[in-house]
This record gives C-alpha cells, structure tokens and sequence, in this order.
C-alpha cells in the first residue's frame, strides 16, 4: 500500500484533469408539488385512516387486561385421625387418580378397637337373643298363671256359695227341725212318764192288767229312748252348724286366696312388660354397639389416605415415621383439568361485559391465545375481598380505579397441545356486545 501511495504521489504531477462539464439545469417539479409526491401522500393518508378504522372496530368491543391468572381447585389432602405415617406411595408433583392411596398410618391401634367392637356387638346380640326368647316364654307362663288363678277364684267363689248355702240350711231348716222332734218326743216321754205314773197304782190295785201296765212302761221307755235320739240328733244339727260355719269361713278365705293369686297374676303381667322393655333396651344395645362398630371400622378405614380427585400431587409435607394429627395438613392435590382464569378487570371495563361473552386468553407459559366465555362477574371488589381492605373513613382517601374478578371459562383443550397450572399469567380480552 506503501509503494503505491508512493508513486501515485510521484505521477500526480503528469495526471490531467479533465475539463469540467457545464452544469445543467433541473427544470423537475420538487416536493409536494410533484404529482408522485402527491399519489404517494394520498395513498399513504388513506392506508392509515384504512388502519385506523380497523383498529377502532377492533378495539372498540374489546376490553383486556393482564392483570389475570390461571385458578383452579386446590384440594389440600389431611389426616382425620393421629397416629405414625407407615407408608408415603407418592412423591411430590406425581399424577394420581381419584381413589389412590396416598399415605398408610399403622391401623394396629383402630384394628384393636374393631375386634373390640365386634366382640361387644357378639355379646349384645347374644343377650337380645335370650331377651326375645324370655319374653314370649314369660309371657305364657303369666297368661297360664293368670287363667289358673281366675279358675281357683271361680271355684273358690262356687265352694263358698255352697258352703254359704250349707251353712243356713244347718242353721235354719236341719236345727228347726231337729229342735222339733226333741220337743216332740219330750212331749210323748212326759205323756209316757205321765201314763205309767198312773198306771203303777192301779197295777197295785189289780185294776189294769199286767199287759196294760207292760204296754204303758214301754211306750214311756220308748218315748224316752226317742227323745234322748231327737236330742242326740239335735246336739248333731248344733254340730253341723259349726262344721258349717267353719267350712264357710274356709271358703271364705280360699276366695280371698284365689283374688291374691289373681292380683299376682295382674303384677306378673306387668313383669311381661318389664321384660319386653328389657328386650327392647337389648335390642337397643345392639343398634348402640353395632354403631360402634361402624365407627370403628370408619376409623379403620381413615388409615389409608386417598386422593379424592385426579390430579397432580405436590407440596409433599409428609415422611414415614411421621406423628400426625386430625386434620394436620399432608399434601395438596391439584386437578389441571378442571382450570379456569380470574381476570382483575378495572371497574371502568365492566359497564357492558356480562356473563356469556367470548374470551380470548393469551398464557404467558405457551405464547398462545385460547378461547373461552365469561362465567360470572365477582360481588365485589378486589379490595373490599382482600384480608386487610382500605379504610376510607381515615381521611387518606385516594381515588384509586378498583379492579373486579371476573371468572372466564376456558373452552376444553387437549392435554397434548398445553397443560394449564394455576398460578400461571395470562392477558385476558374480553368481547363485548
């Protein structure tokens, strides 16, 4: 580069110029007053109202906002009984299905109580049992009882008609009459007595015969041996009378004993009741023990920890050997397929949006846009929601524009082309009518 520098400032010497040539004159209208120009400025003015006409009816129904997020359920997954963590069967941000046993506790505790359970329930049934065959059998022995001591009433009361009966015929009728003979037959001794008084002097005197005399001293012993038969007689009727008497007074108290056996067997239906309502408290036990039972067979069952929906699992908090409580958080379970977004709309955007529009959302995540439609405007605003919301009446109000949830559901997307995660951002557009 060097060497030609050199000559060339050796030859400039010998270099001819050429002569300039004369300058021409440009007669060509310039500017705005060119007709190109001009063709160019009304194309270029109708494009851009073109363009701004479209971005207006673009625009003009649509309200967006990138102040919104994926949501979905969280489903925090708890222990509802203590005891030691056996097993863990999932690790952290697993898919599980609905069902799935999650987590062991060690059961030998609850299996301890459900024999128990069961052995009561046994026993509780056993006694029911032996309660329901008592009360029929009580019962028969009481109706029997009872048809016993109202058919020794009956005859008790028959028995005491009878000797009721006996007793004033003995006092009335046989006394009358045996105390009538004794007076009659008193009556032919002293005539007989009377006759042989007479007879005996005259017997002296040989004024009757021999044979009148022997006929009067036999008519009176006859008489006298009569009246000392009507008297025996008499003294037997006195004696029936007793007998009688007596025999009443014993009928008397059979009737009182049968009315006693009859009110016994009154008492003794109360004691069928007695025993049906002891059957019943049995049967009731059985219900009682057989609920405990049931208890302890839930309780059993809690052991095993199930996701109750499918999902993903994540924030694990859970390792074997672990003590846990009721209701002591282990795990959350997220289902991605049931998602949806909260887009925090300003309160100026919500005049003609309602639930129904179209939506479009754009995820951060894939840098796609998907579709979906309004589900339902929140109650209220964000502020007035939030854990701590302002308080105006301080007198350091400032007018801030509020935002209002709304909530967009998604329209169903394939798991092959994006998997939605609550938490993630998304731009959400809204079409309004």
């Amino acid at each position: 580069m060097s060497v030609e520098i050199e000559v060339g400032l050796e030859n400039a010497a010998n270099v001819k110029v050429p002569p300039a040539e004369p300058r021409k004159t440009d007669l060509t209208p310039q500017g705005l007053v060119s007709p190109k120009v001009r063709r160019l400025l009304t194309i270029g003015g109708v494009l851009l109202l073109a363009a701004l006409l479209a971005l207006f009816l673009y625009f003009h129904n649509r309200e967006t906002t990138d102040d919104a997020q994926v949501d979905g359920h969280i489903t925090p997954i708890a222990a509802k009984i203590s005891g030691r963590i056996g097993k863990v069967l999932v690790e952290d941000n697993q898919a599980v299905k609905a069902g799935q046993v999650l987590a062991l506790i060690e059961p030998a505790d609850y299996q301890a109580a459900v024999d128990q359970a069961k052995g009561a329930l046994a026993l509780a049934e056993g006694e029911a049992r032996s309660a329901g065959v008592d009360v029929p059998r009580t019962s028969e022995n009481v109706a029997s009882g009872q048809s016993s001591a109202d058919a020794q009433l009956a005859g008790a009361q028959a028995d005491l008609l009878r000797a009721q009966a006996s007793y004033e015929q003995a006092q009335t009728a046989d006394l009358a009459f045996a105390q009538a003979n004794v007076d009659r037959s008193r009556a032919n001794a002293q005539l007989a007595k009377s006759d042989l008084e007479r007879y005996t002097p005259l017997m002296e005197k040989g004024e009757i015969s021999k044979q009148q005399f022997d006929a009067a001293k036999a008519n009176a012993d006859a008489s006298l041996s009569g009246l000392n038969a009507d008297e025996q007689r008499f003294a037997q009727a006195k004696r029936n009378v007793d007998i009688s008497r007596d025999q009443l007074e014993a009928a008397k108290a059979r009737v009182e004993q049968a009315k006693a056996g009859v009110t016994s067997a009154h008492a003794d239906q109360r004691r069928v009741a007695m025993r049906s309502d002891d059957a019943q408290a049995k049967l009731a036990k059985v219900d009682q023990t057989r609920a405990a039972l049931d208890a302890a067979l839930l309780s059993l069952s809690y052991c095993n920890i199930v996701a109750p929906v499918d999902g993903v699992a994540t924030h694990k908090q859970v390792e074997p050997g672990q003590i846990v409580q009721p209701g002591q958080g282990l795990l959350v379970v997220v289902p991605l397929r049931d998602v949806w977004v909260t887009a925090n709309f300003k309160e100026t955007q919500l005049q003609k949006m309602k639930p129904g529009q179209k939506a479009y959302l754009k995820v951060d995540t894939y840098g796609k846009t998907f579709s979906g439609h309004v589900d339902s405007i929140s109650g209220a605003t964000g502020a007035v929601l939030s854990l701590l919301p302002p308080e105006n009446a301080t007198g350091n109000y400032v007018k801030v524009v509020q935002r209002v949830p709304v909530k967009i559901v998604l329209d169903p997307i394939s798991p092959e082309v994006a998997v939605l995660r609550p938490g993630m951002n998304v731009e959400a557009t809204v079409i309004t009518d």
